[in-house]
């Protein structure tokens, strides 16, 4: 059931997923003109990756929304005929520090301050009559990934790898609670599982990667269930597609 729902969510999200590849490939030197000049072309940085520790900075741009489970005050609302969640688009900045544990193996620290701009729908019918009521949730977190990148062999200036961990957040401005009235309320911190994969590409100054990461929330991010928008959501988890571009 759950291999099912994974694959639903990709058939959903099959043109999101489709224009960030074509993004990533668009970002990624001819490997057939590099295969064929590999033994002419001089090799960047060849004692970069024996490093034990090094650092960077990263840029990243990402896709976001809830995943709404219903609570049973929802099917009692007749008037209520669904809750949405549109995606909406942010971005993200942040530091890299990478620690290098094996010839293909680092543990990665990447802290970021990361702007989401979420929102729910909730769509009414009365009689004839329809309407909607957004709900916007603005919030900047600072989150703090700890992943493991698992790297290909080194081909001439350039290598793929996968990557996959967790990343546990907490919203940088905190909430104000006098104003919040009655309105959606979230929770102020979260806990996500990651998984991606990219590709290095090295240059004579500095390493290039663009990287693709799929973000699952793993924790209920509704903050309060008490008032009219909180009581039909039984589960509130947050689900993000992110393009990074990192630099080391």
């Amino acid at each position: 059931m759950q291999v099912t729902h994974i694959w639903h969510q990709f058939y959903l999200h099959r043109k999101k997923i489709a224009f960030l590849l074509l993004f990533f490939i668009a970002c990624i030197p001819p490997l057939q003109a590099q295969k064929q000049r590999k033994y002419e072309k001089t090799e960047n940085l060849p004692n970069y990756d024996n490093r034990r520790l090094h650092y960077g900075f990263l840029i990243g741009m990402h896709s976001s929304a809830y995943r709404v489970k219903y609570s049973d005050a929802f099917l009692a609302n007749d008037s209520l005929h669904s809750i949405t969640a549109p995606n909406s688009f942010g971005f993200s900045l942040g530091l890299i520090a990478n620690l290098r544990l094996a010839d293909y193996l680092d543990l990665r620290f990447l802290p970021e301050v990361v702007f989401y701009e979420n929102s729910l729908n909730y769509n009414s019918v009365k009689g004839s009559q329809a309407s909607t009521n957004q709900q916007l949730i603005e919030a900047t977190f600072v989150e703090f990934p700890l992943l493991l990148k698992y790297k290909s062999v080194r081909r001439g200036n350039s290598r793929f790898y996968l990557i996959g961990g967790v990343e546990p957040g907490i919203e940088a401005t905190g909430k104000k609670e006098d104003s919040e009235g009655d309105r959606l309320i979230v929770s102020s911190t979260n806990l996500s599982l990651q998984l991606g994969f990219g590709m290095d590409v090295y240059f004579p100054l500095f390493k290039f990667a663009p990287e693709i990461r799929f973000s699952r929330g793993l924790v209920n991010s509704l903050g309060d269930k008490t008032n009219r928008f909180g009581q039909p959501i039984d589960r509130l988890v947050t689900n993000t597609v992110t393009l990074y571009l990192l630099f080391e």
